[in-house]
């Protein structure tokens, strides 16, 4: 049964009612700067996702998807590569970038409206590198507010196959231009070192789960270590409908009935001074 619950807009400070998640979960949330929801996707959702990635991984799409069909390259991320932004390709990816039970916590997360920014597919198969420690809003600069990025776990997610880390309490991390990555382990180049006194942890999932997380938050993932396992992901980002601009990679964004939004660009070059390519994932 759902419960509704009064707390602060944390942009705002005014009081808005929980529709979704709990007081405790939104505590956690504001403190930790992550939160796993278990289940926001049914095993039909799954499915779908599935099949729609499945059919995709055999395309060449220019700028989306460009795997190496010729099976000659020992890098598995060649032959399976991230795909970015197949909402604006695909209707289904599209439908689950604003799946309405992650709209739903994103609101209460917010305490407004979201808007859909970004979606991407990781096939990660066994063997492939992760990411490097970083921050999402490095690369979206959403102001004012922040992203939140909405990271579903399409197969269940663990150290062994390479599942996300997250250090906690970092969501109050400034940004900051991070360091040079090890490529061998990392397939991005961007590295941001934690604090001394934080720890990385793994965030455990299973299928269907989805975890959302602060742009400020510092994370990243392992390479999968698995024989035979992949670890798909089906990861969007989202920004605050308060927000007034954003890096130009993310626009149009979309409210949750699917029509368009268009913030204005936000050409500043963070804390590198410059401006870096679109941002992938983990």
């Amino acid at each position: 049964m759902r419960t509704e619950k009064t707390t602060q807009n944390r942009l705002e400070g005014s009081p808005v009612t929980l529709r979704t998640i709990t007081e405790e979960q939104k505590r956690q949330y504001d403190t930790e700067g992550y939160l796993i929801v278990k289940g926001l996707f049914s095993p039909d959702d799954l499915k779908e996702i599935e099949k729609t990635f499945e059919a995709i991984s055999h395309q060449f799409i220019p700028g989306h998807f460009e795997p190496d069909l010729s099976g000659n390259d020992v890098d598995p991320l060649k032959r399976y590569p991230r795909v970015m932004h197949p909402h604006r390709f695909n209707e289904t990816a599209k439908k689950y970038m604003i799946h309405p039970p992650v709209m739903d916590v994103l609101r209460d997360l917010y305490g407004e409206e979201p808007l859909a920014a970004q979606s991407m597919f990781y096939f990660k198969p066994p063997g492939s590198r992760g990411q490097a420690l970083h921050q999402d809003n490095f690369y979206l600069k959403v102001e004012p507010g922040n992203c939140i990025a909405a990271w579903t776990a399409v197969d269940a997610a663990d150290e062994e196959n390479g599942g996300l880390l997250v250090v906690p309490k970092t969501n109050d991390h400034e940004i900051v231009c991070p360091d040079k990555a090890d490529e061998k382990e990392s397939f991005t180049v961007h590295y941001v070192k934690p604090p001394k006194e934080s720890k990385v942890v793994p965030a455990i999932m299973d299928k269907g789960d989805v975890l959302f997380f602060n742009g400020n938050l510092i994370h990243g993932s392992y390479r999968n270590k698995s024989k035979d396992r992949f670890r798909r992901a089906f990861i969007c980002h989202y920004a605050n409908a308060s927000a007034e601009r954003i890096s130009h990679y993310y626009r149009p964004l979309y409210r949750a009935d699917g029509t368009e939004v268009m913030l204005e660009e936000n050409p500043d070059g963070g804390p590198c001074g410059v401006e870096f390519a679109p941002y992938g994932a983990h």
